[in-house]
């Protein structure tokens, strides 16, 4: 994988994609964008543009952000298609917006923080609007070592936690922290097995039984 150098973590942004006490209110103060703010006059789209513009400059500067993302902040508070359009056009030209990096810059962060599994980054990367295209080349990313390193450190940490209990529900505990994180069946017995044998444990394991 790549170097490690962004923390997609850092804010817990885009899982959340948390709205400012600033993106609350809405431009001109009450009602949407470009309706009479109360004084007779309607703002007129540079205006728009100039505020839509800011906006997406100050969730940049909170934390990145894909373009679906931004997107939809500004749907949310009512931007007309053509300014959030515009917008987010220049800012992309600017390189201010790239799902490319930011997808490759969440896959590093999430994979090895959370030993995520590629499934689950997939997923994820999708609900946040980045393009199959380039969901599928952040993600190639991780190779199938990484793939098992993350899954035995998942594992080795539930299967130390779970010493004092008995050996069939610390299997059930530790394929289930798998299961979660997204990992394949196949992989998850195999690294479950050769943990507890490592511990000096029997471990066959039937898929069938958990």
């Amino acid at each position: 994988m790549r170097e490690r150098r962004w923390s997609a973590d850092r804010t817990g942004t885009a899982e959340t994609d948390p709205v400012s006490a600033d993106e609350e209110t809405p431009p001109g103060g009450i009602g949407p964008p470009g309706e009479d703010p109360g004084n007779g006059q309607t703002e007129d789209n540079a205006d728009l543009e100039n505020k839509a513009r800011n906006l997406v400059l100050r969730m940049l500067t909170h934390s990145p952000r894909t373009r679906a993302q931004l997107e939809r902040s500004l749907h949310r508070k009512e931007y007309p298609d053509e300014v959030v359009e515009k917008v987010l056009n220049g800012l992309d030209e600017a390189g201010l917006i790239d799902d490319a990096a930011f997808a490759q810059a969440w896959v590093n962060s999430r994979q090895y923080s959370r030993h995520l599994s590629r499934r689950a980054l997939t997923q994820e990367l999708r609900t946040r609007g980045v393009e199959e295209e380039t969901v599928r080349e952040a993600v190639a990313e991780v190779s199938d070592e990484d793939e098992q390193d993350g899954a035995r450190a998942l594992a080795r940490k539930s299967l130390r936690g779970s010493r004092t209990k008995e050996k069939e529900a610390r299997i059930r505990r530790a394929l289930g922290v798998l299961a979660r994180k997204g990992y394949p069946g196949g992989l998850s017995y195999r690294i479950v097995r050769e943990e507890l044998e490592q511990e000096g444990l029997e471990a066959d394991l039937d898929s069938g039984e958990f």
